[in-house]
């Protein structure tokens, strides 16, 4: 059996659709179809059934995605116990946007400096994306958001930072009430249909505020250098060093009005997720420790 066929079965099922797990393997839909074909030729079973433009596993296809995935991954560790020397090979690392533009050059810098000849492949995305590369043996960590599901056993994760929320403002508006600033001023507002940007939007809503939006963005550095420009403010996690331009300015955000008292706002959770049972174990767990000492460093 052709393990990249099954490592493109798993992906298949995980899209449910051939052509969306072509394009995100970089192949044509006719070459992971002609694939599928082989693979279920090799087993002597159907393994996957059309449901109009997707697809899902048939029985025989649900068995193979529970046994396939550790398959992987066992293969995946053979071949870098055969091929890579101990200090000497690529690590793939998955990262949220928002560390990439935060803390984690620091975390790079500090674990090149225990292994200088490993190479860093990184893969920006969502956390989902980010967890399931992970799981299908794509990454071997991903520096993401807290899952708000149960992780499998071969799953790990270490929380790094929590990320308070705070409002965004202009320097000329540093000395304004931050309540008053998100009721008053235009909001530049950071996409709700992520973690940070949802909990933006329920702390707007405890304190009954409708915002004037003038826009809403995927980008909290993009949503400082528009708030620096004047053109509005921001409520979003606090990320730590990216949000230090020369006329921007961080204010930290009331309690939330709640039955009992007020509440803190709940932060962001970022931390490393990993495969157990890696053979690049041992460099995650440097990077793991690297990272630990890059948050906790005054």
């Amino acid at each position: 059996m052709d393990i990249r066929y099954l490592n493109h079965f798993l992906k298949v099922v995980a899209v449910g659709s051939m052509s969306e797990a072509a394009r995100q393997l970089g192949l044509s839909p006719a070459a992971v179809a002609q694939q599928m074909r082989a693979l279920e030729r090799e087993l002597d079973v159907s393994l996957l059934v059309r449901q109009g433009r997707s697809v899902r596993p048939t029985a025989a296809g649900q068995r193979l995605v529970e046994r396939g995935q550790a398959l992987v991954q066992d293969a995946d560790a053979l071949r870098d116990w055969v091929a890579t020397d101990e200090d000497e090979g690529e690590l793939r690392l998955g990262t949220v946007n928002t560390a990439l533009h935060g803390f984690l050059p620091d975390i790079l810098q500090a674990f090149t400096e225990h292994y200088p000849r490993v190479r860093i492949a990184l893969r920006i995305g969502i956390t989902p994306a980010l967890y399931s590369a992970l799981v299908q043996s794509e990454l071997d960590a991903a520096l993401c958001l807290k899952l708000s599901f149960d992780l499998p056993k071969t799953v790990c994760w270490t929380p790094l930072r929590h990320e308070p929320l705070v409002v965004l403002a202009h320097a000329r508006d540093a000395g304004r009430d931050p309540l008053e600033l998100l009721r008053n001023e235009p909001l530049v507002r950071y996409d709700r249909q992520l973690a940070g940007g949802s909990l933006a939007q329920r702390y707007l809503q405890a304190h009954g505020i409708r915002p004037h939006e003038r826009m809403e963005l995927n980008s909290i550095m993009a949503i400082a250098l528009l708030v620096e420009r004047g053109l509005g403010v921001g409520l979003v996690p606090d990320i730590g060093q990216g949000l230090d331009g020369q006329h921007l300015r961080k204010l930290a955000v009331p309690p939330m009005p709640a039955e009992g008292g007020d509440l803190a706002p709940p932060p962001r959770e970022l931390g490393l997720l990993w495969r157990d049972q890696s053979q690049r174990g041992r460099w995650v767990r440097t990077l793991l420790q690297c990272a630990q000492e890059i948050v906790q460093a005054p």
